[in-house]
């Protein structure tokens, strides 16, 4: 997966390219689908700048093998980003979550 991919896989979903942050909360590690959207005004990354960002998660997530992961969470869910509400979505890694450290 590219990060081109993802922002594909967003846009599909949702018709924006949402904000992507990782987070680890509790030993488990989440991808967050934050309500901020490249689309915005205000959305303070550049084009250029979100798809490195969108690529650095997917060089995450292809290591961890949680592409498939994130793609059935994202099919199946009903949810929505929303002002104040991210979509959570938990990646089990198994044994390897903690050998990851995600600042």
């Amino acid at each position: 997966m590219t990060g081109k991919d993802l922002q594909d896989i967003l846009r599909k979903k949702w018709g924006y390219s949402f904000d992507i942050q990782l987070r680890k909360v509790k030993g488990k590690i989440y991808v967050q689908i934050m309500w901020r959207y490249l689309e915005q005004a205000s959305f303070p990354l550049s084009e250029t700048e979100y798809l490195e960002h969108l690529e650095a998660v997917a060089n995450y997530l292809n290591a961890w093998g949680g592409v498939e992961q994130l793609k059935n969470f994202i099919s199946r869910t009903r949810e929505k980003p929303r002002l104040g509400k991210a979509v959570s979505i938990p990646l089990d890694l198994g044994e390897r979550t903690s050998e990851w450290i995600v600042d």
